[in-house]
């Protein structure tokens, strides 16, 4: 059932707070606006990603397109609950549904609010248990856009207090009893008109733009399309090392890979996002700075299989580490540790010294008289020596004589031989004398 002229012109004249909030969602979307801002630095040599994710650019497609778009009107009752309750709802396919059996016959919604945007929400016989807060939520599924209208319902008994107001954040109607209310919703952003073909409208780009270069200047690089055509730009080595996902608008992300750094590629690099049916118009700038190369950390060789571990043993490179001391005077601690082990050394050989004299010391005196013995037998050593010349010149005596034979020569050894005596037979004579 379609709305009268008489009526949508009534409510252009007295409600043009929801013209004003759709007219400014529709100058914002028209330009492109900075989202986010980084700072990145890499080494020469790396790979840097650039991140450049949105949900909203996730392409997917509908075939029905009947469940993509949705509106459906709330009713927030007054009261100690304050108990929500759906009224009705409506798809972008045209389906519509009332959800209390009192409302059926009496509210309803336009066939047509997908093609013209007026979503209105029409009462017929308005009674007093219909006042409340209403809300027009309006739902894109596919561009995820979230929209809410409020309204506020009074209903009076005098056709004097029939007035509709704005109260700073919503619009009051108060209405009389038994009439016929359009509760204002209106939205024809073309996301909730038109029916045109996503994938064609859906782009991304990236760009670069060199220090010192205005950003009306900056050089393309990639261009993707939501119909998976891809285009990129510049030289040969130059589209090699930067690359972009072909599964980007499955999953959202849209970042900048870029290979094998070199100085000449820093420079702000922005990403596009471009979602005309849904108004989507963003960028996200990425300032990119290139340090110098990391060193490379020197890697041991690694022998082959066939190899014994003797050759891998004797081609490995030894290392030796040398630290020196920050101190000027660090010769010194040298000599100061030789100094210490002599010191040390002497310190042991006088312990020692000391130890063997002690031992010494108590063997004399617990042991006196083998010390009288080894003294009488060096005085007997002594005497044997003194007698030994004795000998010695009685025999040279005895050859200078000339014995004329055997027995003078017997006599003369009689003679020489020491002459033994008896004590025991003296003692005797003695006695018997």
């Amino acid at each position: 059932m379609k709305i009268p002229d008489v009526i949508q012109a009534l409510i252009l004249v007295q409600i043009p707070a929801a013209f004003l909030f759709t007219a400014v969602l529709a100058q914002s979307d028209s330009s492109s606006v900075v989202v986010a801002g980084y700072n990145v630095s890499a080494p020469t040599g790396s790979r840097v990603v650039l991140q450049c994710v949105s949900g909203r650019m996730v392409w997917t497609r509908d075939s029905l397109k009947d469940r993509q778009r949705v509106v459906h009107w709330d009713l927030y009752r007054p009261g100690p609950d304050y108990a929500m309750e759906r009224v009705a709802d409506m798809f972008s396919a045209g389906d519509q549904r009332i959800y209390n059996g009192h409302n059926q016959g009496r509210v309803s919604l336009s066939q047509s609010a997908f093609n013209d945007g007026n979503f209105s929400l029409v009462i017929r016989d308005i009674a007093i248990s219909d006042r409340g807060l209403y809300s027009c939520n309006l739902h894109h599924h596919y561009c995820h856009l979230y929209e809410t209208i409020r309204i506020q319902v009074n209903v009076t008994k005098s056709r004097r207090k029939e007035q509709r107001f704005w109260d700073g954040q919503k619009a009051v109607f108060v209405v009389l009893v038994g009439s016929t209310v359009v509760l204002p919703c209106v939205n024809r952003r073309s996301v909730w008109t038109e029916d045109g073909s996503e994938e064609e409208q859906q782009v991304v780009h990236w760009d670069r733009q060199p220090p010192g270069v205005r950003h009306d200047r900056a050089d393309r690089l990639i261009d993707l399309y939501a119909s998976g055509e891809q285009r990129s730009y510049g030289p040969l080595f130059l589209q090699r090392k930067m690359n972009i996902s072909a599964e980007s608008f499955t999953q959202g992300d849209f970042s900048l890979a870029i290979s094998a750094l070199q100085p000449g590629d820093q420079g702000l690099y922005t990403c596009h996002l471009h979602h005309h049916y849904c108004g989507l118009h963003e960028r996200r700038q990425f300032q990119l700075t290139v340090g110098p190369a990391e060193p490379q950390a020197t890697v041991a060789p690694r022998a082959l299989p066939n190899q014994d571990k003797e050759d891998s043993k004797a081609e490995a490179p030894r290392v030796i580490n040398v630290i020196l001391p920050d101190q000027r005077h660090h010769f010194l601690l040298p000599l100061g540790y030789i100094l210490t082990t002599l010191l040390l050394l002497a310190f042991i050989v006088l312990i020692i010294i000391i130890v063997t004299h002690r031992r010494k010391t108590k063997a004399v005196e617990f042991y006196p008289q083998t010390s009288m013995r080894s003294n009488r037998g060096d005085m007997a050593t002594n005497e044997f020596e003194m007698d030994v010349p004795e000998v010695k010149t009685c025999n040279q005596e005895e050859k200078k004589l000339d014995y004329k034979n055997n027995l003078l020569r017997e006599k003369v050894q009689m003679s020489t031989l020491p002459k033994v005596i008896d004590l025991d037979k003296e003692m005797e004579k003695v006695y018997w004398k």
